[in-house]
């Protein structure tokens, strides 16, 4: 591909010298000086076209460029300052002398024809009909716009020349394959679009719209800004483009757009030319009051705030290249003269743009304005003559040391070659007097650092651009960009930072839901829901609290729950308290008056050991209920349930041994029944034994199996944990309270049928009466304490405990004190022993 290209490429040139010869027309560079070695220059003196159409069946004329572009010459004329001065060093390239070829390059034609006189060359200019001796140069310096440059690249990239650019930032020059021989001296919009990304979500610029020129500088910028900015959290509400040659209507449509738009930032990596028809159309429909974001390229042309433009651009920020200042440049430029250099048409038209006046004489012809002569450009306040800013100025400056250092390490050689300038510029590196370093990585490009600039009107309404930040990509991502605490004056006139969003943030407590259908900066803010909060500012969800813990009112933080128990201290804990203390005392107290009346018939009548024991159990049942109030621990939580539940085995177990003993008692009255034998005390203790040793191994297998546990329980309150005990393993707690029930059933039913017994004083009844209170209680307690919550569960068990305890007290135990205390005339055997009237059948 390679070797067709090369030959249509000398094609091209053969048929060029051909016209050349016909036409009688060479293409003559606009400033040539001859040296040792030729360096190539390509700018453009002129920035637009005039319109002009081709007929392709004749050979078509040069096109007519107009707009004399004052910066671009300020380029040519600032690299060959720096030729100058290099020729007069004699640290670089002695005894070598640099030449030059630089050409005005106006539209994709032209640049064509100037890129082939570069490779075919020209030695010597022999007369205006005559063609040139061919000389190629050595490298070549240019152009200022990216599109041009890579046709520039590709087109001598084939021969190995070196082209190194000092404005044409387009990342897609950085690619090697494509442009192998290519360098610049300025940074890859790679970096300037992460910078520009990073500056748009510095300022919290969440809602932007963009406008680009319609070429590879702008479409590759912006592509890889809108990538950056996505990552960054920045939407883009349009992205329009365009080009100052295309048809005018579609900046009237983009114009629209604007006015039409809610984002007040406007991002734009446009070109000069683009950006100056623009601020004129903005200015037209009178838009003013956007906050501007701009590019290298535009952000400090002093042209564009010119007049009114001003109105559109103060307050506009951007990253630039840094500037610079080159000793010497200035009085060389004010020293250019048309008469130093009488081959060039366009520094003749370089100097009728500047003083009005015209140099052409023609004879018989009158001209109103000509050039005296006197002229100086000393009086003169330009684009041109303006060096206190000279940033793209300074990369010409660095292009053309770069070559002559590359060529001064190639002194050794007597024949230099293309391709071993283009070997010795991947290994440039050196310091300017400025103290700026350069060298190009692996794809031919500088470190990428920019100042961060400001356009405001100083205190005379003079447009100054001041520095307020900088971006190195040579630092790490957290420090590439830094503010230097100078404040910015903004679009809006005032000291705050302008908004730009289209949803407001969300506030901590709520959460960011995006529109449906709409970018991801579009949103609404939905609060928390209960137990859940966002911390931070745009949350995109809300967090769950941990389990101990609640959201408050506002959603914006988690606090600790309110821990909850049966506390002694609260009323409903202490009054429980001193129920059961006040049992266990009435406990003891029959318990001391069965023993002070231990040897009187009612005490001895009723199983007085059997009666003791049962005493004993009812102060354990009343005591066992304490183990339920305070804060749950592992030995409160095994405690409770196992000492409620032996005890009221051992309780119920002394019950069913007196009922047993009152049916025994009954049968032994009839004749000739010994079965008293069979139940007597021994057989009491056994039987009371054996029903409570069940309960006791039942318990003993839960405690290994599966024991209770204090937990945290955070189903009933949303912002509250209830301390309580888990039972572990709830089927040992069934068998339990199933073991309990099924002794009171038993109890009840035979105490129930020895009710009737004709005994005057019979102990039966009151057991039945006990027994159905006792069966009642916990029948109850069953829903109440399902239904009951938190505190109150336990709260529930407690009374469940100690109204059933009161009640086995009072029945078996009140009608006995009663009589001992109240009716001691009933307390003798022979009142005992008579019988009570019974019906029979």
């Amino acid at each position: 591909m390679q070797i067709l290209m090369i030959l249509l490429l000398a094609l091209f040139t053969r048929a060029e010298e051909l016209a050349c010869k016909i036409r009688g027309r060479p293409e003559i560079p606009e400033f040539y000086q001859d040296g040792d070695i030729i360096i190539g220059g390509i700018f453009s003196f002129r920035s637009s076209l005039d319109g002009t159409t081709y007929n392709y069946r004749i050979m078509p004329e040069p096109p007519k460029c107009k707009n004399f572009n004052f910066r671009e010459f300020q380029f040519s004329q600032t690299m060959i300052f720096a030729i100058e001065e290099i020729n007069r060093n004699k640290e670089i390239l002695p005894d070598v002398t640099l030449g030059y070829k630089i050409y005005n390059a106006c539209g994709s034609l032209n640049i064509l024809r100037v890129v082939m006189s570069l490779i075919n060359g020209h030695k010597e200019v022999l007369s205006d009909f005559s063609c040139v001796k061919p000389s190629t140069v050595q490298a070549i310096i240019g152009h200022s716009a990216s599109t041009p440059t890579m046709g520039i690249a590709r087109t001598v990239g084939l021969f190995g020349i070196p082209v190194i650019s000092h404005f044409a930032t387009c990342a897609c020059l950085s690619n090697r394959n494509e442009f192998p021989t290519f360098f610049r001296t300025i940074p890859s919009d790679y970096y300037q679009s992460r910078a520009l990304a990073k500056l748009v979500k510095h300022f919290g610029w969440t809602w932007v719209g963009t406008i680009r020129s319609d070429n590879d500088y702008g479409n590759s910028g912006m592509a890889t800004f809108a990538q950056v900015a996505q990552q960054e959290g920045v939407c883009i509400e349009y992205s329009e483009a365009f080009l100052k040659s295309g048809p005018k209507e579609k900046i009237s449509q983009i114009i629209d757009i604007i006015r039409k738009s809610t984002s007040k930032v406007i991002v734009a990596f446009l070109s000069l030319i683009e950006m100056e028809a623009l601020v004129e159309e903005l200015l037209l429909q009178n838009l003013t009051g956007l906050q501007w974001v701009g590019s290298e390229s535009w952000i400090t042309e002093r042209s564009l705030v010119a007049g009114d433009g001003y109105k559109i651009l103060n307050g506009a920020i951007g990253f630039a290249v840094g500037k610079a200042t080159i000793t010497g440049l200035k009085d060389f430029l004010l020293a250019i003269h048309p008469s130093n250099n009488s081959g060039s048409s366009f520094l003749k038209d370089f100097w009728e743009a500047v003083f009005s006046c015209s140099l052409t004489s023609e004879k018989g012809v009158d001209i109103l304005n000509p050039c005296t002569g006197n002229e100086n450009l000393k009086d003169i306040n330009n684009e041109f003559t303006d060096v206190s800013d000279l940033r793209f100025s300074n990369n010409v400056y660095k292009a053309v040391y770069t070559v002559a250092h590359a060529l001064h390490n190639l002194l050794i050689c007597k024949n230099v070659q293309y391709h071993s300038v283009l070997h010795y510029l991947k290994l440039v590196n050196f310091t300017t007097r400025n103290g700026e370093m350069v060298f190009f990585d692996e794809r031919g490009d500088p470190a990428a650092r920019y100042e961060l600039i400001n356009v405001r009107a100083n205190v005379r309404n003079i447009t100054e651009y001041v520095t307020v930040g900088y971006y190195d990509s040579a630092f790490p991502e957290e420090k590439q960009f830094v503010m230097n605490n100078i404040s910015i004056v903004w679009a809006t006139g005032q000291n705050e930072i302008p908004k730009s969003v289209c949803s407001e943030s969300c506030d901590p407590g709520t959460r960011k839901a995006v529109k449906k259908g709409k970018p991801s900066c579009c949103f609404d803010c939905i609060p928390c829901a209960e137990g859940e909060f966002s911390n931070k500012t745009d949350s995109l969800n809300c967090n769950k609290c941990p389990v101990d813990y609640w959201s408050n009112e506002r959603r914006d933080t988690c606090f600790l729950k309110k821990i909850e128990f049966l506390m002694f201290s609260e009323i409903m804990g202490s009054l429980l308290v001193a129920i059961s203390l006040f049992g266990a005392c009435i406990v003891t107290a029959t318990a001391a008056i069965f023993y002070h009346y231990k040897d009187t018939p009612v005490v001895k009548a009723n199983n007085s050991e059997l009666s003791f024991l049962l005493l004993f159990s009812l102060a354990l049942c009343f005591l066992c209920s304490l183990t339920f109030i305070g804060q749950p621990s592992d030995i409160s939580c095994m405690l409770r349930h196992t000492a409620f539940g032996i005890t009221f085995v051992l309780c119920i177990s002394c019950i069913l041994g007196k009922t047993i003993v009152v049916l025994m008692a009954f049968r032994a009255t009839l004749p000739g029944n010994n079965v008293m034998k069979w139940f007597g005390p021994n057989q009491q203790r056994l039987t009371v034994f054996s029903f409570t040793s069940i309960q006791i191994l039942i318990c003993i297998m839960w405690l290994i199996i599966s024991p209770p546990f204090p937990d945290k329980n955070t189903k009933y309150y949303n912002d509250k944990v209830i301390l309580e005990c888990d039972l572990g393993s709830s089927i040992a707690f069934y068998i339990v309270l199933g073991y309990i029930g099924l002794l009171s059933a038993i109890c009840f039913v035979l105490a129930f049928l020895a009710r009737k017994l004709p005994d005057n004083f019979n102990e039966a009844k009151f057991i039945t009466f006990s027994m159905l209170i006792f069966c009642s209680v916990w029948i109850t307690f069953i829903p109440a304490y399902i239904s009951s919550p938190g505190k109150y569960i336990v709260a529930v068990e407690v009374f469940a405990i100690l109204v059933s305890s009161f009640g086995l007290l009072f029945c078996i135990f009140a009608p006995k004190c009663y009589i001992i205390i109240l009716k001691p005339e009933k307390n003798t055997k022979k009142h005992l022993m008579a019988k009570t009237n019974v019906k029979t059948h």
